[in-house]
């Protein structure tokens, strides 16, 4: 029965390394005695053919069943059949008995060369006793093999405690291996399961950087004292902010990066990790105090796609820290990293819009408010005011006060047209059964007739029919407050409204008009301060996103109004779009 290990016996290749080592001593006995003929040597070929199966064995790290007594006993019966085949104790090969005693002395140290001896001895004295004038030579013979079992059976006991003490020491080193590698799998499982369970940007960084460190070093002792220095890296508002750090000081955490030069720009420019060296005279890494007692360091871009967040930075004052197993590790780490810092920002994104649709809904609850009360409720209130006025005129002038009664006619009329028109902007059912062309014309229609404002509409049919009606939605929406807005704002004589396709897969929306104008500029700091002037810009860039579309507003004083709004209509098209905005992705 045969049995397979997961490491050589050392014992065995020795076995088999002295086997050769006395088979070569026996062919050259054999040679310079002239007897190598093979009606004498048919043990020396056994001996070949077994030590060649034990040496298959041995490199298949298997044994058989009572491997070790096997080995003597086989080894005592060849040598003991060269012995007696080659002339006993006047033959050339009278020291064969060294055979089985080295392999005894290596399988069973003393107590094995010794049984080996004895055994072999039996042999020479039975062919001593057999042969005139030899017993004398196999006593001695025979002395001698025992007095050597001792000899070569303490040489054996001194060589396997060695062996054994060396394979003690390589099983330590391998379990110890095997512990930190496990500790290192366990930090990555938790790193894994501490970024997927969490949605808050802190924690990622947080948990992130010190799983890192507990990767890089598992054993606890050594990660308190080891002087590695990690931070993670962010973009906000165009430049790299510290979000977490290990051992940065508090100077450190202030300290903000453009990412134009040394290290940081090299590792955001080619998307790939880094390693570095002479820290202190990177140009922009060189300022934190931190990084100053540092020689190597690792620099990995948290990157997907175009967007690019940041950066994960470890730096340490030993120069061959950064192995290729620790950067492998970070490596996986690093990704790790990017999934969760992008779950976050979607999260926090959706969380953001959710707020901005609560905005959206409250402001365009205060616009109905603010609508009502300049037009229906201004014109309500005057024809109540004008009724009462009416009532007494009728008692003294008649014909004055039919004349007011047709005036609170035309009043009334104008009134239910602003009515609605209000209703018609807030769900224009036009849209929904005659499509995005139709509405738009109505509402054209409407502004002329209410507020004799004159809209001229020019849309391709070709894009319309590319769209969905919930874009068509959005797109009418952006339309009707772009117009509205100009209306009320620009004092212009016309408002073109045009749809067309500028390239393949991209619509352009353009709102002109020929009226006052205002700074651009300026209403864009109101826009970004949320002030209630710029209320019209606000909804226009947040419809314009809905449709994953590029806003671009074009505007002077004295020289008209001219809104655009690039629509993708596949997402190749939003690419060639957004790329030029998307090539950072800042973090908030």
């Amino acid at each position: 029965m045969m049995r397979k290990f997961d490491t050589p016996y050392m014992a065995d290749w020795f076995a088999i390394s002295l086997r050769w080592i006395m088979l070569v001593g026996l062919i050259v006995s054999l040679g310079l005695a002239l007897k190598l003929d093979i009606g004498s040597t048919w043990p020396l070929g056994l001996m070949i053919i077994w030590n060649l199966s034990m040496t298959a064995m041995a490199s298949l790290n298997a044994r058989i069943r009572f491997h070790r007594r096997l080995n003597i006993a086989v080894d005592l019966i060849l040598a003991g059949a060269f012995f007696w085949v080659q002339g006993g104790l006047r033959g050339p090969a009278f020291w064969t008995g060294l055979l089985p005693i080295l392999t005894g002395s290596i399988y069973f140290e003393i107590f094995g060369a010794l049984i080996a001896s004895v055994l072999f001895s039996t042999v020479v004295l039975y062919v001593g006793f057999q042969s005139d004038g030899n017993f004398f030579l196999a006593i001695l013979i025979s002395a001698i093999m025992v007095g050597l079992s001792f000899v070569f059976g303490f040489l054996g006991r001194r060589m396997m405690e060695h062996m054994r003490k060396n394979r003690a020491l390589w099983m330590d080193s391998e379990e110890k291996k095997g512990a930190i590698q496990s500790e290192r799998l366990r930090a990555i499982y938790e790193l894994t399961s501490t970024l997927s369970s969490t949605l808050s940007y802190k924690r990622v960084l947080d948990s992130a950087l010190n799983m890192s460190a507990a990767a890089l070093n598992p054993d606890p002792d050594q990660l308190v004292s080891d002087p590695l220095v990690g931070a993670v890296m962010l973009f906000n508002g165009g430049k790299l902010r510290i979000g977490s750090a290990r051992r940065f000081t508090s100077a450190d955490m202030r300290v903000t990066f453009d990412g134009a030069e040394g290290v940081l720009k090299k590792a955001l420019d080619e998307g790939e990790p880094i390693t570095f060296k002479d820290i202190g005279y990177d140009p922009e890494l060189g300022r934190v105090i931190a990084l100053r007692n540092c020689i190597s360091g690792y620099c990995f871009p948290l990157r997907s796609g175009f967007n690019v967040y940041g950066v994960l930075l470890f730096a340490h004052p030993n120069a061959g820290y950064f192995n290729s197993d620790r950067l492998k590790l970070l490596d996986i780490i690093g990704r790790q990293a990017v999934i969760a810092i992008q779950n976050a920002r979607l999260y926090q994104d959706l969380v953001e819009e959710k707020e901005r649709m609560v905005e959206v809904h409250e402001e365009a609850r205060k616009k109905l408010a603010r609508d009502l009360h300049d037009g229906p409720t201004q014109s309500v209130a005057a024809m109540a005011m004008r009724l009462n006025i009416t009532r007494r005129m009728l008692t003294k002038d008649v014909k004055a006060a039919t004349e007011e009664i047709v005036k609170l006619e035309e009043l009334a009329h104008r009134t239910t047209k602003e009515i609605r028109h209000m209703l018609f902007t807030l769900r224009p059912l036009i849209l929904e059964s005659q499509g995005l062309t139709a509405a738009v014309q109505a509402m054209a229609d409407k502004m002329m007739e209410t507020f004799t404002q004159k809209v001229i509409v020019n849309i391709d049919e070709r894009i319309t029919s590319q769209l969905e009606m919930g874009k068509q939605g959005v797109i009418f929406y952006i339309i009707e407050e772009a117009v509205n807005n100009a209306r009320k704002h620009a004092a212009a004589e016309a408002i073109t409204v045009r749809l067309s396709q500028v390239e393949v897969g991209i619509a352009l929306l353009e709102i002109s008009d020929n009226g006052v104008g205002f700074d651009v500029k300026a209403m864009s700091q109101s826009y970004d301060k949320r002030s209630n002037s710029s209320l019209g810009m606000v909804n226009l860039r947040e419809r314009a996103e809905l449709v994953n579309g590029l806003l671009q507003i074009d505007s002077a004083e004295g020289k008209g109004t001219k809104v655009q709004v690039f629509i993708p209509l596949t997402e190749d098209a939003a690419d060639r779009v957004h790329h030029p905005r998307h090539s950072k992705a800042k973090t908030k």
